[in-house]
């Protein structure tokens, strides 16, 4: 029987219980705590996930009503022919370039940029931006400046425009000090046919030379225009940020009245809005084309874990439903692009090996006989590409994911531009996003935007054009695709799974492994989980999954990118390395009645 007293030494009495079943230890009592600041960190990340939705809508009504501005500019009749050049741009564009009608937005773009006003052009790939500010220069009596990110795209342009007997040069840190005094005489010479000079934003900012030049031109009259492609790379928001673009915050200052065109085939509004503010050009007029290219196939496959399997994939397609069609295959590494390329050739592919440490002599024989179709495809980096002029390209592989929704988009639109079906296929590995990972994760938005072409893979039944469309900020129907992606054309059914109860069993294997000092990479994590690798690793009270590792991984994937896992990275002596742990979110799985919903294929 409990023994009751009244306890003294307080102004009121209470009772204490003396049998020890009844009494609170500090053990009970920091169990207690710890229960309420796990309920209170729950709270906090369920505000903090609001607050951010908040902040993220206040932005982006902030942009819009700023880019409302830009768009009222386009309201203005652009798109005629009643302009003093007209009659020289038509027949430029017939004879010296050889075409018989101009793209939608071509012709507003080169008229309100003929009218010194500053322009935005936001165009998909293929879709002919180029010509935008090649044909105003050709018909102009002064020189344009290009300036471009990539050596190579300048290098595919100027091959262009050569063929096409247009006067234009390249200035780079790679150009020969012959052709660099020849530039930089033609810039303030009356009597230079010149019309294009292209250059890196790197070149432009360390050459006072170019830049002193350049306003010489400006007093003679001679500099018409500034023409910045991959103008994106301006924003920190972008997905490829350069920082030698801020140089070019200065062009608006130093060159008053010389009007710029930026030009991008992949930009949220705010970037765009970012974009106006650095170059000083706010309000500008801004064109965006749709981003639907309806003669695109989107697929996206599960890459073999086998190399051998996953070669004899790629051969497959390339003999059979691409034979004797002309195509890309995109890798991450130059390792690879030689790697893949090599073993194609062994089993009788015709393939060329294109990436940007090869000399330049050789990367224009390899894009010759793919021009010319001697080669099938060509196995290259993301220095191939930008700018090609082939537009019966039928297919596009990437054999590893791109960096980002833009990249992907971008790379897969060198397919199909002349208007004719096109295959745009993806290869998806799960282990292949913390390869990537390891090479984007000191970006400012490289993880996120890497975790966006990750669930573009996993999803498993939306139309992947309504994926593309909401990354893009457009809005597309089924109707829009016409059965031209894999989900759409086989017609998957949907259910809804709870991968709760998976992601605690996870978070097990994860404080197992912090209790043993341990570190666990993906690998190892669903090694563990499913019960192999290294056997300290393991948690016994853990049920083996009874589906597929690919499902495994695909779980593991969703945790990831909805912020319930972490990766933690660590630099090595010779890499960086990363490891998985718990996410911000991992405080809102303690109670059994929290759901993570996922939607997936139901076979």
């Amino acid at each position: 029987m409990t023994d009751v007293k009244m306890a003294a030494g307080s102004s009121k009495d209470f009772i204490v219980l003396d049998d020890d079943d009844y009494k609170v230890t500090p053990e009970d009592e920091i169990n207690a705590i710890d229960y309420e600041l796990r309920q209170i960190e729950c709270e906090q990340q369920k505000l903090e996930d609001r607050k951010k939705i908040l902040v993220d809508r206040k932005q982006k009504l902030k942009d819009d009503a700023l880019l409302q501005k830009s768009f009222n500019l386009a309201k203005k009749d652009w798109d005629t022919e009643n302009f003093s050049w007209s009659k020289n741009l038509k027949k430029a564009l017939t004879d010296v370039f050889k075409i018989k009608e101009l793209r939608p937005l071509q012709l507003q773009t080169m008229n309100a940029f003929m009218s010194n006003e500053d322009v935005i052009l936001i165009m998909p790939t293929g879709g002919g931006k180029s010509l935008c500010y090649q044909l105003p220069a050709v018909i102009s009596k002064g020189i344009t400046i290009v300036v471009s990110p990539l050596v190579a795209l300048m290098e595919d342009q100027l091959h262009g425009l050569h063929k096409l007997k247009v006067n234009a040069a390249m200035l780079s840190a790679k150009a020969s000090k012959e052709n660099v005094k020849m530039i930089m005489t033609s810039l303030v010479d009356n009597k230079s046919d010149l019309k294009l000079v292209y250059v890196t934003p790197e070149y432009m900012a360390k050459s006072n030379r170019f830049m002193n030049k350049l306003q010489k031109a400006l007093e003679m009259k001679r500099l018409d225009r500034f023409a910045i492609d991959e103008v994106h790379c301006c924003s920190q928001w972008g997905h490829d940020f350069r920082p030698d673009y801020k140089f070019l915050g200065i062009l608006k200052s130093m060159f008053p009245g010389v009007p710029i065109l930026g030009l991008t085939a992949t930009a949220p509004a705010k970037i765009i809005v970012d974009v106006q503010k650095m170059l000083d050009i706010q309000g500008c007029l801004v064109l965006r084309a749709s981003f639907n290219r309806p003669n695109l196939f989107y697929e996206v496959r599960r890459k073999p874990t086998d190399k051998e399997t996953c070669l004899e994939m790629i051969v497959n397609l390339l003999k059979n439903r691409f034979e004797g069609k002309s195509g890309i295959i995109y890798t991450t590494t130059i390792k690879e692009s030689e790697q893949l390329s090599t073993d194609l050739r062994t089993r009788g592919l015709k393939v060329g090996c294109y990436h940007a440490m090869l000399e330049p002599e050789y990367r224009t024989k390899v894009y010759s006989k793919w021009i010319s179709g001697d080669y099938q495809a060509v196995v290259a980096t993301i220095a191939f590409g930008l700018g090609i002029d082939k537009p019966d390209v039928r297919f596009v592989i990437h054999h590893c994911l791109s960096k980002s929704m833009e990249n992907f988009y971008q790379e897969s639109g060198r397919a199909g531009r002349d208007g004719q079906k096109s295959y745009c296929i993806l290869l998806y590995r799960l282990m292949d996003v913390f390869k990537l990972s390891t090479m984007v994760f000191q970006d400012k938005v490289g993880l996120q935007n890497l975790y966006k072409i990750l669930n573009y893979c996993l999803d498993q039944s939306s139309c992947r054009r309504s994926l593309i469309a909401t990354h893009f900020e457009e809005t597309w129907t089924k109707d829009d695709c016409k059965e031209m992606c894999d989900h759409c054309k086989k017609g998957k059914r949907k259910k809804q799974i709870d991968i709760a109860p998976y992601c605690r069993h996870i978070y097990q294997i994860i404080t197992h492994a912090v209790q043993n000092e341990q570190r666990l990479t993906p690998l190892k994590l669903i090694d563990a989980w499913y019960n192999k690798g290294a056997a300290n690793l393991r948690v016994s009270s853990i049920p083996i999954p009874k589906f597929p590792r690919e499902i495994g991984e695909a779980i593991v994937g969703y945790l990831l990118i909805n912020g319930y896992l972490q990766e933690d990275f660590h630099f090595s002596a010779y890499s960086t390395i990363t490891y998985v742990k718990k996410g911000p979110k991992s405080g809102l799985t303690m109670g059994n009645d929290h759901k993570i919903v996922v939607e997936v294929d139901d076979h």
